[in-house]
């Protein structure tokens, strides 16, 4: 690996992104609105004295999930925005490494998910008054963690991928089964034995079991650890996938 190409890469990237205000707003706004939906369809809930709200459940859930969506779905298309104008064609008849190249994006985008993930919850605590038995920082790492784990798999999506609306198509996919059986809806405990071994497979379930093990834990726990492990393996294993798949140019 070599650090320059990467960071080179990386301000590459943020400078078109700034340049693109949409898809800021997309990364920095949506998650942030797409709460505030949550909070408002439990607003009116009505809860016998110390029993926690569904928005402390719910809404943290989505702390890891939205991030996730919204990534994939940013990452996947300027990937392959990148192949289809000739720039990735260009970039890769230069010294730069296919991997350099691959870690770049995902250190401009981990960046974004970093700034994500700050805004995202920032609202859930600050102004939706989310509480929880672990600390908030342990949130945010996982926020970012699933939003870079978006990115790796929408990198890896769009390889496959030769118009926008195919990189789009991945998402029922990749993106949808993950949310269907993260333990959100059911836990995976109470899932059927081939849906519950699925499930232990995905990326997401490990990020979504880490959220309840902070929200039921005041300390940091054990399997709040491997957790965390899983998913940044998940990331690194599916960003050196993706490094190996990257064509040169576009079908």
């Amino acid at each position: 690996m070599n650090a320059k190409m990467m960071w080179a890469t990386c301000v590459r990237v943020l400078q078109q992104l700034r340049g693109d205000p949409r898809s800021v707003a997309l990364i920095l706004v949506v998650p942030a609105v797409l709460l505030a939906l949550v909070y408002w369809l439990y607003e009116n809930e009505t809860l016998p004295p110390g029993v926690p709200r569904t928005f402390d459940r719910v809404g943290l859930m989505m702390l890891g999930i939205f991030p996730f969506v919204v990534m994939f779905l940013i990452t996947s298309i300027t990937m392959l925005r990148e192949r289809t104008s000739g720039t990735l064609e260009r970039l890769l008849t230069t010294p730069i490494h296919k991997g350099d190249l691959l870690f770049g994006y995902a250190l401009a985008f981990s960046i974004m998910a970093a700034l994500q993930a700050l805004v995202a919850n920032a609202v859930a605590y600050w102004v939706f008054g989310m509480s929880l038995k672990g600390n908030s920082g342990w949130v945010v790492l996982i926020s970012v963690l699933t939003a870079v784990l978006g990115v790796a798999l929408g990198l890896l999506c769009s390889a496959f991928a030769t118009t926008e609306f195919q990189a789009v198509q991945f998402m029922p996919v990749v993106v949808i089964p993950q949310i269907l059986l993260c333990g959100l809806f059911v836990a995976r405990s109470e899932m059927n034995t081939v849906l519950q071994a699925i499930a232990n497979v995905l990326p997401l379930s490990y990020a979504v079991d880490g959220l309840q093990q902070i929200a039921a834990h005041a300390d940091v726990t054990g399997d709040l650890v491997t957790d965390l492990v899983v998913v940044a393996a998940f990331v690194v294993a599916v960003l050196l996938l993706a490094s190996l798949t990257l064509r040169r140019r576009s079908a």
